[in-house]
């Protein structure tokens, strides 16, 4: 098995080249989802955010508020780290339970936004980044999820910088080409994922 961390600045593109790795044959883990499962009604994970935060998080279903929780810790470094710290471990254990259920041959790619600020480039066999200027990840969020202009400047801003992400890639990925383009590169990368991945298995 051969485990990757991937990440990316938001609006980067980073779905779309999970996308196109799991297209090719990899086990996506997806860090967000996972974040959202364990916090679903009824978890052990949601009673423990109410329990820090309060009924106010809880939608009138009694699903968490994602919007009115992100109002409250955003901006306010010691309640997200009090969210981090209640979410991170039931992400971790699930992840690793997927993990574990993956063929010894297979390529997992750990899909984690936030892998370069929480410091989590050594978990993993090798880190691909996938990189775009700035001026590209201001546009397709703009444009494609309808931010407004300061809402993403200032989500591009609470990220790591795009010099800390490209420092902890073994593999770069460039988004600032034409969907082909990114496609033959996603694939020849995925080749060297494949092949390594067979070469652990040949030496166990």
């Amino acid at each position: 098995m051969l485990t990757v961390g991937l990440t990316g600045g938001i609006g980067a593109g980073k779905s779309e080249v999970s996308r196109l790795l799991v297209e090719c044959g990899a086990v996506l883990i997806d860090a967000d989802r996972i974040a959202r499962e364990v916090v679903e009604p009824g978890t052990p994970g949601l009673a423990a955010v109410v329990d820090a935060f309060g009924e106010e998080v809880l939608a009138e279903d009694g699903s968490l508020d994602r919007p009115r929780l992100g109002a409250i810790v955003f901006g306010d470094p010691e309640k997200l780290a009090l969210l981090n710290s209640l979410v991170h471990p039931l992400v971790g254990a699930r992840s690793r339970e997927l993990e574990d259920a993956a063929p010894e041959d297979a390529v997992v790619v750990h899909d984690v936004p936030l892998l370069t600020e929480n410091g989590l480039a050594g978990m993993y066999d090798l880190v691909i980044v996938v990189d775009a200027a700035p001026g590209t990840q201001l546009d397709r969020l703009v444009r494609l999820r309808g931010m407004t202009e300061d809402d993403a400047r200032a989500r591009m801003a609470a990220q790591a910088t795009r010099d800390q992400r490209r420092e902890i890639a073994d593999v770069l990925i460039d988004n600032d080409v034409p969907l082909p383009e990114l496609r033959r590169r996603v694939h020849e990368v995925w080749e060297d994922l494949a092949e390594r991945a067979r070469d652990r298995v040949g030496r166990s």
